[in-house]
């Protein structure tokens, strides 16, 4: 690889093309995901007397303490064809997760879930709760506190997580790994590629797709600190 143009035609080819597009929509479609699951479970977990608060904080905190593909692997085993899950997602619904594009989202969203969670629990937990009685007795649901009041005061915090959770969907390997099977042409992810080439002497193609991923972890850096997350 010599120069721009060496890159750009390297990236136009099919094989190094495909990881590149099928990162791009599985990160993206992560994005409303983490935004539900980060503003709902944050502030779940923000309650104190919320019922199995620990229990949930737990599974939501995993990704960052067990190794990936040891996740991948029980998550293989739990939605698998010859699971109960994977079963009726099969025959209910016609959903095929493990091996599937399916599979690559879903280990996209498991792994960047606790950036988007933790830092949203802890800024509703510290968030003064007079304000949303404040609401309240202006006649305001609970709800429309959340959202009229709560929200608007953490949405940087918001803003934060989900670019944090957006970068850790872009280089997730070990879930990806076991529950999308590394496929060519499937399920191989930009990150994966780059194992892929490794392993078959192609280093200039792992060069080129490091350097993207580089690029788009430098990008990720500029917006928090704008954001003042760092």
């Amino acid at each position: 690889m010599t120069g721009p143009s060496a890159l750009l035609e390297l990236l136009a080819q099919p094989r190094v093309l495909f990881p590149l597009v099928l990162t791009a929509k599985a990160a993206l479609l992560t994005i409303p995901l983490h935004l539900a699951a980060g503003l709902g479970l944050g502030a779940y977990l923000a309650r104190p007397k919320a019922p199995l608060r620990g229990l949930v904080e737990m599974a939501v905190t995993l990704p960052l303490v067990f190794p990936p593909v040891a996740i991948g692997f029980a998550l293989l085993l739990l939605l698998g064809r010859k699971s109960m899950i994977g079963s009726w997602l099969l025959h209910g619904f016609g959903l095929e997760i493990v091996f599937s594009f399916w599979g690559v989202v879903l280990g996209s969203f498991i792994a960047g879930l606790p950036l988007i969670v933790r830092p949203v629990q802890s800024a509703i937990r510290s968030f003064p709760e007079r304000a949303v009685e404040a609401a309240l007795v202006l006649g305001k649901t609970r709800l429309q506190a959340f959202f009229l009041v709560v929200l608007p005061n953490v949405r940087r915090t918001v803003a934060a997580g989900l670019i944090l959770a957006f970068g850790r969907s872009l280089g997730e390997v070990g879930i990806t790994m076991m529950l999308g099977g590394n496929i060519l042409g499937r399920t191989n992810t930009l990150s994966l590629e780059i194992y892929n080439a490794v392993s078959t002497g192609e280093f200039e193609t792992a060069l080129a797709l490091s350097t993207i991923l580089g690029c788009a972890s430098s990008l990720i850096f500029l917006v928090l600190k704008r954001l003042g997350a760092l």
